[in-house]
């Protein structure tokens, strides 16, 4: 791989080159020590040709166009390369994950987890050459219960989420997330090992996350569609469980998602849902 290394501090930006050097999978470290340059190397500097690179190292506090700026810019490319940010700040992961980062590095650095990183990027280059293939339906037999018909989805570039805890940045792949709950302006991510608060609402995952095979079921609830193997009534409405077994978890579909989920699950798009009273975690919430 080609990598770009960008850091206004030149030790940094030395040390930051010389660990990708040393991982044999980098053959080619190009470094510049502020964004302007950086786009000169992406873009062709002196009437040259535009350098491909693989994978941009940014630090985000920068003079003039910073980190997070510069990550935007890359972003409106038609082909961006992936960005791993190499910082000393902890307080901007959920602003790098917003932009898309594919990890959050924080300094000093270590081999392993920058090793981390370039997996990543590797996977993530590879998803974007594969081919994709059109969205297939098939069926999910349940214990004692109806099989269920369940899309599943195109194949995406898996997403990955920096969370904090106890001062340490933790990514977590969108790939491992079962469903998300909503907790006011912050969304809790259920995985097969615990869950991570993030502060996100669930309405902008919806939003990002609606391609990548994630269905709203509840006002307080965002689901990986494909992990659905029930949809059934019970006395208080429909529930879904997710998974089997001792290690399945069912939630509730509000009745403003109910016609749409059951589409779904029968391979056709929802309808867009119609207004009315939606289902908070505690029952009919009225809108306001």
């Amino acid at each position: 791989m080609t990598a770009l290394a960008v850091d206004d501090e030149e030790p940094a930006l030395l040390e930051l080159a010389h660990l990708l050097g040393e991982d044999p999978r980098v053959g080619n470290v190009l470094t510049a020590p502020n964004a302007t340059e950086a786009l000169r190397i992406l873009h062709g500097s002196d009437g040259g040709a535009p350098v491909r690179i693989d994978v941009v190292f940014l630090d985000i506090r920068m003079p003039g166009l910073d980190g997070l700026e510069l990550a935007r810019v890359l972003n409106a490319m038609a082909d961006p390369p992936p960005v791993v940010f190499v910082t000393a700040h902890d307080d901007r992961a959920v602003d790098a994950y917003e932009v898309g980062a594919v990890d959050y590095l924080l300094k000093p650095l270590r081999t392993e987890r920058l090793a981390g990183a370039l997996d990543r990027t590797i996977a993530l280059r590879g998803g974007r050459s594969a081919p994709t293939t059109a969205p297939t339906v098939a069926a999910a037999p349940a214990p004692g219960a109806t099989a269920a018909r369940r899309a599943v989805p195109e194949h995406t570039d898996d997403e990955v989420i920096p969370v904090e805890l106890a001062g340490t940045t933790k990514i977590i792949p969108r790939s491992s997330i079962r469903f998300v709950e909503a907790q006011g302006d912050y969304a809790r991510l259920h995985t097969t090992e615990g869950s991570h608060l993030v502060r996100i609402p669930v309405s902008v995952l919806e939003d990002r996350w609606g391609d990548a095979g994630f269905v709203r079921i509840h006002r307080a609830y965002l689901v990986a569609l494909h992990l659905i193997t029930e949809l059934r009534m019970s006395g208080s409405g429909y529930v879904v469980r997710l998974g089997q077994g001792a290690g399945g978890v069912e939630l509730p579909v509000s009745r403003r998602h109910t016609a749409g989920l059951k589409r779904i699950l029968r391979g056709r798009p929802p309808r867009p849902p119609r207004g009315g009273p939606e289902d908070g975690p505690d029952g009919p919430v009225l809108p306001r």
